[in-house]
């Protein structure tokens, strides 16, 4: 039980939330490094189950899906063949609404087939409608999509070609590659559509920011995979609850119509601590990846 004063609470998760790192936090609030990182972790996995709570039954006009890479306790080159699961690459999996730019779902996992079917499969039980889907060029999308959503969902793809930077060595390691081409493919529908995956790829851009574990070339990357889940999950929440979003004016979450003010972090705080129930959802605890969000109750 975490026997931090509340005020020193929310302080801690303030900052955690405006991406800075456990031990930034500890010299700004005092409180030890691994008493910062147990409250985290119980805040972000409560953070998890108030998604699962308030994120459902959602009509959505437009779904922009995107991944975003980081990588927990080691890079992929030097992970080991037991390691596999909980090390190296680790990716989110972010579905956004385009027009209330809400996170709708998300996942941790690696980047393959088991966990983008679970990653739509969580989106397809939030979701009510058909909505507009757009994703990358990532061909696992196509079969999972179909199956959760069927043969006459309105998808298409957004695939961008990348050239290497040329140049010394710094330039090659560090800098993004050049777009030679952008192409777009209609897969499923016929409904006019703006096929982009803009907002979410800005999203991702917030994520690394707002979370000091996503940010490049640092030693605050996540060492537990179940830590990095839970960072996702507390970003999700803070993002949708409790940050008011420049071009709305407002939190996602109001503009999506799940909720009526804009939330404190002392009341993220109280409804994550709150969360009593266990996970139910099969992708959410003991399954493949231990993935901390799942589908709704």
């Amino acid at each position: 039980m975490n026997i931090l004063p509340v005020e020193k609470q929310i302080q801690a998760i303030a900052a955690l939330t405006e991406g800075m790192s456990i031990r930034a936090t500890e010299r700004l609030t005092g409180a030890h490094r691994d008493t910062i990182m147990r409250l985290g972790v119980r805040v972000g996995q409560g953070c998890a189950l108030l998604h699962d709570r308030l994120m459902y039954g959602l009509n959505i006009g437009v779904v922009e899906i995107d991944e975003l890479w980081a990588y927990v306790g080691k890079k992929q080159a030097r992970v080991d063949v037991g390691e596999v699961v909980e090390k190296g690459d680790q990716y989110t999996f972010l579905a956004i609404d385009g027009a209330n730019k809400a996170i709708v779902s998300y996942l941790t996992g690696k980047r393959n087939a088991v966990s983008t079917r679970a990653f739509i499969s969580d989106l397809r039980q939030r979701v009510v409608n058909q909505p507009q889907i757009t994703t990358d060029g990532f061909p696992h999308y196509v079969e999972a999509i179909r199956i959760m959503f069927g043969p006459q969902v309105d998808y298409a793809r957004l695939v961008k070609n990348y050239r290497s930077v040329r140049g010394n060595e710094a330039a090659i390691r560090y800098s993004p590659g050049n777009i030679v081409s952008v192409s777009t493919e209609v897969v499923t529908g016929t409904r006019d559509r703006r096929i982009s995956t803009s907002y979410v790829e800005r999203t991702n851009l917030t994520v690394r920011m707002s979370q000091r574990r996503f940010t490049r070339l640092t030693n605050g990357f996540s060492k537990k995979l179940e830590n990095h889940q839970a960072a996702v999950a507390l970003f999700a929440a803070h993002y949708n609850l409790c940050r008011v979003h420049e071009t709305l004016r407002t939190t996602p979450a109001m503009a999506l119509g799940v909720s009526d003010h804009i939330w404190s972090i002392g009341e993220l705080l109280d409804a994550a601590i709150g969360q009593k129930e266990e996970p139910k959802s099969p992708f959410r605890k003991g399954g493949p990846f231990r993935v901390i969000q799942g589908g709704r109750k």
